[in-house]
């Protein structure tokens, strides 16, 4: 991988670039901003295609997705072959959902559920995410206070619906103690001590594997170059 290189880091569900803030990156890293669906029932495929726009066709670089931020860092790899994937707290099938995620998968259950309710009671939803007491619960609280409702409904309506993509190559990166997604750990290269938010309370241990992984990609690429 020639020249520096370019991170496409794209956020959780709800959340944006403040979660990526303590990131340390050497290279180039932009920020992918979630747009709006162009109606309540746009298939996810073909949001990742208006997504996929940003990220250069003909370069190789790194998709690095965080929750909902891996399953569409999955999808805009089917159109970004040179692209490289990273995940973080994130899943590349429902198998990998918790009970209750398959749950609702099956019955349709979240369509009964108001994606405001983690507005309305900030202290589950720290529980649910680890969010340590200080600065992390302070971002949490800021983040879920700025989401937007419409995408929110349609995002949790295409990510329990999403059949996976179990056979794209990914590196995995994955809290230890994630209470939202906890199969993940078992399916991750890298553990880290930590719940749902470690893209935040790890911020600088992912900056070094991030580091590492596009060393070892280019000693690869010039090994066999």
């Amino acid at each position: 991988m020639a020249g520096p290189p370019v991170f496409y880091c794209i956020p959780g569900l709800g959340a944006d670039e403040r979660v990526f803030q303590f990131l340390r990156l050497r290279g180039e890293t932009h920020v992918l901003r979630w747009l709006s669906p162009q109606s309540t029932h746009e298939p996810l495929r073909h949001y990742a295609a208006r997504l996929a726009a940003a990220v250069s066709a003909g370069q190789a670089g790194w998709l690095v997705g965080v929750s909902f931020g891996g399953v569409l860092a999955l999808e805009v790899a089917q159109l970004r072959p040179l692209a490289r994937v990273v995940l973080i707290s994130s899943f590349t099938g429902p198998k990998e959902l918790p009970w209750i995620g398959q749950l609702a998968r099956a019955t349709g259950l979240y369509r009964a559920v108001p994606p405001q309710l983690l507005r309305l009671v900030p202290r589950m939803a720290q529980w649910l995410f680890s969010a340590r007491n200080g600065g992390e619960y302070r971002l949490l609280r800021q983040i879920i206070r700025d989401t937007d409702l419409p995408f929110t409904r349609w995002a949790i309506a295409q990510l329990l619906q999403w059949p996976g993509r179990s056979a794209t190559p990914v590196i995995r990166i994955h809290g230890t103690a994630d209470r939202l997604l906890p199969a993940g750990a078992a399916h991750s290269q890298y553990r880290l001590p930590g719940g749902h938010l470690i893209i935040v309370s790890q911020a600088t241990e992912i900056s070094r594997i991030l580091h590492h992984l596009v060393a070892e990609a280019a000693a690869s690429e010039a090994a066999v170059g």
